[in-house]
């Protein structure tokens, strides 16, 4: 006799096995501008155009667009992420097919990025510390260089969307005791966990303590531009270690740490779908996101990447649900804008890789300035937009669609950390 597969709770206790919700194309569109955010920020720090990243210009425009810009769109996808998987999935699906379909959504798409990785950089495949623990995801949960900056660099995330897909079908039965009047109230105690927690390693974990910018370019000497950015060369991948500083592994990229970003996205899901969020005009929730983001200047860098951001993030997220269920079309609603959201998961993968491959063959042995830069940059969004497409219809699509079990709801268009 065999046992019948576990289940995952249903959201709600009224609603049926076939009950599915409604697709939220505002959401599914709002995913194209984080993860051209990411590109953006990654384009003007991965592309080494030469003298164009010494000069005092590319300093200014960078103070404008640091590295929270990147990760202002990181936040939004942990937070989305949360939202959408306790949005999209049906009552009575069993634990296995829910983590079969995760490991899918995930797999498939993140291998050939690395694959194409490897084959632009010639990552010295001899040296497993160097691309096996990217492979596997589990590559952010180690300080190292190998792990956290090794291969294909923006598939850091990742590793923490595996940890939140994991602890969800463990940790649902929790959420769903908590009464609806109380939904606010539980997201705001997750709020004010995450700022002590970056409260914490600022005070007490060894790290940078000042407001100034933390990321930017590794430069080689020379104005010359070379044929590899720092992170794509065989110099780098032949270093015993390069140990990140603690405080900054802690608060960005320990899977751990992101964890409550998740779960503040599902207490989302659950107020919009409970009626506890009515909100549909958005100018508030992004005003609020704008003047955090604005505050992101003034604070440690423990606090830039996405403490200030979450909750108007997640006012955001409710706020475009709510419109689509009110029927509220705009910009994200359009054809094309959805599109380009269903392939923002392969374009966030693809984007470095892209950019290997330009500065290998177009840009290194090259000096340019600003209207290079501009070029190469238009240049690596167009490619990377097409091998995105590529990945999503011949790849991504035709795996959920034959090993996935059904069909993909509209909603589930794919991680993007």
């Amino acid at each position: 006799m065999t046992r019948p597969p576990k289940t995952l709770p249903a959201p709600v206790a009224t609603e049926t096995p076939d009950q599915r919700h409604p697709a939220l194309p505002s959401l599914t569109g709002a995913r194209w501008w984080a993860a051209f955010a990411v590109f953006v920020l990654h384009a003007l720090v991965f592309l080494p155009v030469y003298p164009f990243q010494k000069s005092d210009l590319f300093r200014r425009i960078h103070q404008w667009m640091p590295m929270q810009l990147g990760a202002a769109g990181v936040t939004f996808f942990f937070v989305l992420s949360g939202f959408i998987i306790y949005w999209s999935f049906r009552p009575g699906m069993s634990i296995r097919l829910f983590y079969r379909r995760r490991v899918l959504k995930i797999y498939p798409t993140h291998l050939v990025a690395a694959a194409a990785f490897v084959l632009a950089a010639g990552v010295p495949l001899h040296r497993l510390v160097v691309w096996l623990p990217n492979v596997l995801l589990v590559h952010a949960w180690v300080p190292k260089w190998s792990t956290v900056g090794g291969l294909n660099v923006p598939s850091w995330s990742l590793a923490s969307e595996l940890l939140f897909y994991l602890t969800f079908p463990l940790l649902l039965p929790v959420v769903r005791r908590i009464p609806t009047r109380k939904l606010l109230l539980a997201a705001a105690v997750l709020v004010i966990v995450v700022l002590a927690l970056h409260a914490a390693y600022y005070l007490w974990v060894p790290g940078p303590k000042g407001i100034a910018n933390a990321f930017a370019p590794r430069l080689v000497p020379g104005d010359t531009s070379p044929y590899f950015e720092l992170h794509a060369s065989q110099a780098w991948f032949a270093q015993p270690d390069i140990p990140v500083a603690q405080s900054y592994w802690l608060g960005y990229t320990f899977p751990l740490s992101r964890l409550p970003e998740f779960y503040l996205g599902v207490l989302t899901a659950r107020m919009v779908l409970e009626g506890r969020w009515r909100n549909t005009r958005l100018a508030p929730p992004m005003l609020a996101l704008v003047l955090t983001y604005a505050a992101t200047w003034v604070v440690p860098v423990d606090f830039k990447m996405s403490a200030l951001l979450i909750a108007p993030m997640a006012a955001v997220v409710a706020t475009l649900a709510a419109r689509d269920l009110h029927g509220i079309r705009g910009l994200n609603t359009h054809p094309r804008m959805v599109w380009l959201g269903d392939i923002s998961y392969a374009f966030y993968l693809i984007q470095f890789p892209i950019m290997v491959l330009v500065t290998r063959f177009l840009i290194g042995g090259g000096q340019f300035g600003i209207l290079g830069w501009t070029g190469f940059a238009l240049l690596v969004l167009v490619l990377s937009t097409a091998a995105a497409a590529a990945l999503y219809h011949w790849v991504d699509v035709p795996v959920m669609n034959r090993f996935a079990g059904r069909s993909a709801p509209r909603t589930e268009s794919g991680p993007i950390p």
